[in-house]
């Protein structure tokens, strides 16, 4: 595996990362009740604090 191959796996890899976190930051955004209405595992989680959600 050549250098450049490694920095273009490693770029695609933080692009994906990034994309999941503003979208997981989006959608906690919403009010409670719309993340509940889509189903976001967090909404059930809000009085623990526990994290379970995307890259956990």
């Amino acid at each position: 595996m050549s250098i450049l191959s490694s920095i273009g796996r490693l770029a695609t890899e933080l692009s994906a990362a990034r994309a999941r976190f503003q979208t997981e930051r989006a959608i906690r955004s919403l009010p409670i009740e719309l993340q509940k209405d889509i189903g976001w595992p967090e909404a059930a989680d809000t009085k623990t604090g526990a994290r379970h959600g995307v890259g956990s």
